[in-house]
């Protein structure tokens, strides 16, 4: 596996937009804004943004065009940076249930992309990558979570969850995307949409978990 050598001064946070930018660029095929880039490596100020943008590229790991508003590319000699290959193995429902895929099944043939790749350094510290999958998020009943119709969930493997999780969660042989509470005498698959109202099971009719969600990717590329 390539290693990435971070160069003398580059900190956590230059090497979280460099994976970033460069994630994004192989995922759309055009870099991102400055507004994404502080979104989604914890930056609210686009001046902090550039402030790191400006190092970055003293550093020779970038390359900005100012006069555009996606202007940030990746230098020839920071393209190496550490990424894992997550295959994506079908829809989940955020919305009405879709139907469990019979075994061997890949919904995603048919598609421009059967995996998505992301940099090492973007997924949560204490998760190495094994096992990861990812599913194609169909419907709105998460929105208020920032899972949108679209875009792509990358999950863990998990059969067991805490309450206030993200889960893929399979009831009656179909499967949802939910955040997943076990209460005093019921489960509750509870949408982050206040239009729609929670999914209630008896104790009796224990859910069966499937993965817990790691990260949302976002499929900007589809925004009309």
């Amino acid at each position: 596996m390539m290693m990435v050598r971070k160069s003398k001064g580059l900190g956590e946070r230059h090497q979280k937009i460099l994976d970033f930018v460069l994630t994004y660029q192989r995922e759309n095929r055009y870099p991102p804004s400055i507004r994404e880039i502080g979104e989604k490596t914890g930056i609210t100020s686009t001046s902090v943004v550039n402030y790191y943008l400006d190092q970055l590229e003293k550093m020779g790991k970038i390359e900005r065009d100012r006069k555009i508003s996606r202007g940030v590319r990746i230098s020839g000699a920071s393209a190496s940076i550490d990424t894992l290959r997550i295959p994506i193995l079908g829809p989940i429902a955020a919305g009405p249930f879709m139907l469990v895929p019979d075994p061997g099944i890949n919904y995603m043939n048919d598609k421009e992309y059967d995996a998505v790749d992301v940099a090492r350094s973007l997924l949560p510290s204490k998760e190495k990558g094994d096992g990861l999958y990812a599913l194609e998020v169909k419907g709105d009943s998460m929105i208020d979570a920032m899972v949108n119709d679209g875009d792509i969930v990358v999950m863990k493997p998990a059969i067991e969850a805490r309450n206030g999780e993200m889960v893929a969660v399979r009831v009656n042989d179909e499967y949802t995307l939910k955040y997943f509470y076990k209460e005093k005498d019921r489960y509750r698959l509870q949408p982050a949409n206040p239009t729609m109202e929670p999914i209630i099971l008896k104790k009796s009719e224990q859910p069966e978990i499937n993965g817990k969600v790691v990260m949302v990717i976002r499929r900007l590329d589809r925004a009309s």
